[in-house]
């Protein structure tokens, strides 16, 4: 397991909060407590759901959102947090602006229930998925250790 105290990682979802959960575990598993997950909710049962798999802190709505997308160094959920409207209206344009628009960098589940098709993915279970973020979290990881 990795030691992690420079990153904050900002994990996003909606409606149920399944994936953003899913992450969140992973990520725990991997490179354990030191790591700062941020929960970030459309709405406050996609939140609770997320800080009860482990995150550090959570926030729920727009306004949470908006400010909290500039001040992490990573952004994680699926690609519909980057699509107005997207979740059923539960992600407003004002939140994926402030995604789109973050320094922060930006891992992506290709996961949608949007009306979109990301030619050049193939399909694969959420499990999948999900280890290959873990894989990419761990990478940036390193990465930001060697320059600290």
């Amino acid at each position: 397991m990795h030691e992690v105290d420079t990153v904050r990682l900002m994990v996003l979802d909606g409606q149920g909060g399944g994936i953003g959960a899913t992450l969140i575990k992973g990520l725990r598993a991997s490179l354990g407590v030191d790591l700062e997950i941020l929960a970030l909710g459309t709405n406050s049962i996609a939140t609770s759901r997320m800080m009860k798999a482990g995150a550090n802190r959570g926030g729920s709505g727009e306004n949470a959102i908006v400010r909290t997308s500039h001040g992490v160094d990573v952004i994680i959920g699926p690609v519909s947090i980057l699509m107005a409207n997207a979740m059923m209206g539960e992600l407003t344009p004002k939140m994926a602006t402030a995604v789109s628009s973050s320094p922060a960098r930006k891992i992506l589940i290709p996961l949608t229930q949007e009306r979109v098709r990301i030619v050049g993915i193939s399909r694969e279970p959420l499990p999948h998925l999900v280890n290959q973020a873990v894989k990419i979290v761990e990478e940036i990881v390193q990465e930001m250790d060697k320059h600290v």
